[in-house]
């Protein structure tokens, strides 16, 4: 990894310690962080940068503009400048530091592709794919219904034990990203295919090792990401859903529908788990895309003559 220069280094060590302790984010995001600040503080140490406080905005110009020329993606580039807009508003905020030098640099827009999704009716017809008449059908259900009724990542899913859930209440507590607890609320449909899963199919998957995991694969462990991936497919094509079904579309349903029917964006932020809003906001331009798409096709002004 490259090396902090002198200089540089007393303030990136006391940001990501912040990171730590206060933000409570994993050890591979802090890690992340720490990359791509020593990277961009080698290059001021070229510049004859002496340090942070002597940073100016041309400074960080000439930076991305090196990063170009090595060839990064815009991905890439946009990363790294959003972990020096957290290192600098840190600063400011934490530190009482009065200048901001990352305040009149924009990020590069890219092209970002809009998560893939299903209309309700294809969601209500994977949801319906398993059989509810043996163990393995009450399993999968629960598992499609509560994946979708809930947006939870297919780690956390998979993760989940008996005492994640209350059913009597109607909500569920994870741990995502960063190890931070949320509660998400779950619907009556999920909490009723997951009470007759826990009563009718888990106890033929239980053996000796189970422990508490709440989904268990016919070796009586918790399920898998891959074993996921497999169960999702395979129902999409037996619902005749002829998109390309991924694990990860169901948490795309659950925001976009969860949007279109009227829910602020700030909560579909919280029960998502993002950090940040401007991820959640992705899901915003879908909606804007269906409304886009229905308004070229119905409206009368739109249709083509004849």
């Amino acid at each position: 990894m490259t090396v902090c220069p002198n200089g540089f280094l007393e303030e990136v060590e006391g940001f990501l310690a912040w990171l730590e302790l206060e933000k409570g984010l994993s050890r591979n995001t802090i890690e992340g962080y720490e990359s791509d600040l020593r990277h961009c503080a080698q290059f001021l140490k070229g510049k004859r940068v002496k340090g942070w406080r002597s940073v100016q905005p041309e400074h960080i110009s000439a930076w991305t503009a090196a990063l170009c020329k090595e060839g990064f993606a815009i991905s890439s580039l946009a990363r790294r400048l959003s972990a020096l807009r957290s290192f600098t508003r840190f600063l400011v905020h934490e530190e009482s530091w009065e200048a901001d030098f990352m305040e009149l640099i924009s990020s590069p827009r890219s092209g970002r592709s809009l998560p893939g999704t299903l209309s309700i009716g294809e969601v209500e017809s994977l949801i319906a794919a398993p059989g509810a008449d043996h163990p393995k059908g009450l399993r999968d259900r629960a598992l499609l219904e509560l994946c979708y009724s809930s947006g939870l990542r297919v780690s956390e899913l998979c993760n989940l034990d008996l005492q994640s859930i209350d059913l009597d209440h109607g909500f569920l507590r994870v741990f995502g990203k960063g190890s931070k607890e949320r509660v998400i609320p779950v619907g009556e449909k999920a909490l009723a295919a997951v009470r007759e899963y826990i009563e009718l199919g888990r106890p033929s998957y239980l053996k000796a090792h189970s422990g508490s995991a709440l989904f268990l694969s016919n070796r009586g462990r918790a399920i898998s990401r891959k074993m996921f991936w497999v169960l999702i497919k395979d129902y999409a094509r037996a619902a005749g859903i002829a998109k390309p079904v991924k694990p990860h579309m169901l948490r795309h349903c659950f925001a976009t529908h969860l949007l279109a029917g009227g829910a602020d964006l700030r909560a579909i932020q919280e029960m998502l788990g993002h950090a940040d809003i401007s991820t959640t906001q992705i899901y915003a331009s879908v909606e804007q895309e269906r409304l886009i798409e229905e308004h070229t096709f119905h409206h009368p002004r739109n249709r083509r003559a004849g």
